[in-house]
C-alpha cells in the first residue's frame, strides 16, 4: 500500500512540476512577445487596407517600398501578393543583404501576425528606421478579396476564407 501511494504521489509531483514548467514557458514566451511588440513604433502598425495601398502605388510605380512575406516557401507558393519578396520568418539577418539602407521602406507580414512581430523587432534592432508590421497578416488580406498571385493558378481572390484552415505545426524528437 505504501508503494502505490509513494508512486502516486510521485507521478502527481512530476505532473505538478511539468504543467507549472510549460505554463511558466508560455507565459514568458507572451512576455517577450510584449517586449518585442513594444520595440516597434505604433505608428509603424497598419492595417492590410494600408498595405493594399501601398500595393497599389508599388504597382502603378509610385512607390519604391519593399513588400517582405516572411511566410514559409510553401506558403508563399500557394498564394501571396503580386511582386512581394520573400524570406522565411526565422532569417531576418538575410534583410540587411538584400536592402541594406536603414531608412529602406519595408512593409511586412506573415499568415497573421505573430512571426512577423519577432521579425520586424529585429530588423527595428538592427537600425532600420522605416519598416511597417502589417496587422492581421495575408489572412485579414485574404478575408478581404484582395487579388493574390501563384505560379499555379495566376492572380485569384479569396471568396472565403477559413481560418481553420491554418497550417499545423508538428514537432517530433530527434533520437
Amino acid at each position: 500500500m505504501n508503494k502505490k501511494w509513494l508512486l502516486s504521489l510521485a507521478v502527481a509531483t512530476i505532473f505538478l512540476v511539468h504543467t507549472m514548467t510549460c505554463a511558466s514557458t508560455v507565459d514568458a514566451e507572451k512576455k517577450v512577445f510584449a517586449e518585442l511588440t513594444a520595440l516597434i513604433p505604433q505608428d509603424r502598425i497598419v492595417t492590410v487596407e494600408d498595405l493594399h495601398k501601398k500595393w497599389k502605388q508599388i504597382q502603378n510605380k509610385k512607390s519604391n517600398a519593399v513588400i517582405l512575406d516572411i511566410r514559409t516557401g510553401a506558403e508563399f507558393h500557394a498564394g501571396h501578393l503580386r511582386d512581394s519578396n520573400n524570406i522565411d520568418s526565422g532569417n531576418p539577418y538575410l534583410v540587411p543583404k538584400f536592402w541594406p539602407e536603414p531608412d529602406t521602406e519595408i512593409w511586412i507580414f506573415c499568415r497573421s501576425q505573430h512571426r512577423a512581430t519577432y521579425f520586424v523587432s529585429s530588423l527595428y534592432r538592427y537600425g532600420y528606421k522605416n519598416v511597417y508590421l502589417v496587422h492581421g497578416g495575408i489572412a485579414a488580406w485574404a478575408e478581404k478579396s484582395y487579388p493574390l498571385f501563384s505560379k499555379d493558378f495566376g492572380e485569384f481572390k479569396v471568396i472565403k476564407y477559413d481560418k481553420a484552415l491554418k497550417e499545423e505545426f508538428i514537432t517530433r524528437q530527434l533520437d
